[in-house]
C-alpha cells in the first residue's frame, strides 16, 4: 500500500517536533528557544504559533510524540519475536534480543530518553505533562509485569521474585545504559546493557 503523503502542514509540525526533541536532548528543554526551532524549520514565528500556541504545548506534543513511538517500538518488537515463538518466556528473550540488535544498529551513542529529560527538569512543566511522562514508564511495568505474569506460569520462578520490580528492571537498565553510553560515548553499553538483563530473566525463570 502506498504511503499518504503528509499534507505541508504536518511536515512542519513534525520537522518543529523532531527539531525541538533533538535541542532538548542536546541541552534541555529550558534552554531550547522557539527563535532558534523557527529558523531551523524556515518558518516565521507566527507559523509556528499555528502549530503551537505556546511552548507548552510544543512540549506535551513532544511528550506525546513519543510515547506513540515508543508503544510502536514495543509492539513491534513483541509481535515479531510471538510469531517466532508461542512460548511466552522465549518470546520475552526474542524480544529483549531484537532490542538490543536495535540499539546496537546506531552508530553513535544514543542521543539519550526524552522521558528522562522531561523527568530531570519537571519544575518546568505543568502537571498534564508530568502525568503523561509518568503514564509512559508506567506503561512499561504494565507491559512486562503482564508479559512475566504470563512466564511464571508455565516457567516458575527458581526464587521468590517481586515482578514488578523485575518488570521496572528493564527500564532503569535501558536509562542507565543511555547515561552511561552517553558519558562514555560508547555506543556498545546499551545494548550490552540490554542483553544482560535478558541472561538474568533466563535465570530468574526455571526451565529458560
Amino acid at each position: 500500500m502506498l504511503e499518504q503523503v503528509p499534507r505541508r502542514g504536518s511536515n512542519t509540525r513534525e520537522r518543529l517536533l523532531a527539531l525541538a526533541e533533538e535541542a532538548v536532548l542536546a541541552k534541555g528543554f529550558a534552554a531550547t528557544s522557539i527563535e532558534e526551532l523557527i529558523a531551523a524549520v524556515g518558518i516565521t514565528k507566527s507559523g509556528f504559533f499555528y502549530h503551537f500556541k505556546d511552548k507548552a504545548e510544543l512540549a506535551k506534543a513532544m511528550m506525546q510524540r513519543y510515547l506513540e513511538r515508543d508503544r510502536a517500538l514495543l509492539d513491534d518488537l513483541f509481535a515479531r519475536a510471538d510469531e517466532l515463538n508461542e512460548d511466552p518466556l522465549h518470546g520475552l528473550l526474542i524480544a529483549l534480543k531484537l532490542f538490543a540488535e536495535n540499539m546496537a544498529m546506531l552508530e553513535e551513542a544514543h542521543p539519550g530518553c526524552l522521558a528522562a529529560s522531561f523527568c530531570y527538569q519537571d519544575q518546568l512543566f505543568n502537571r498534564e505533562i508530568r502525568d503523561l511522562n509518568a503514564q509512559g514508564m508506567l506503561e512499561w511495568r504494565v507491559r512486562f509485569r503482564e508479559r512475566f505474569d504470563l512466564i511464571a506460569r508455565t516457567h516458575p520462578p527458581r526464587e521468590a521474585v517481586d515482578l514488578d520490580a523485575l518488570a521496572d528492571m528493564l527500564a532503569t537498565v535501558v536509562e542507565g545504559g543511555l547515561v552511561l553510553g552517553r558519558a562514555l560515548r560508547d555506543p556498545s553499553i546499551l545494548p550490552r546493557q540490554v542483553l544482560q538483563f535478558r541472561a538474568y530473566v533466563r535465570l530468574v525463570f526455571a526451565g529458560g
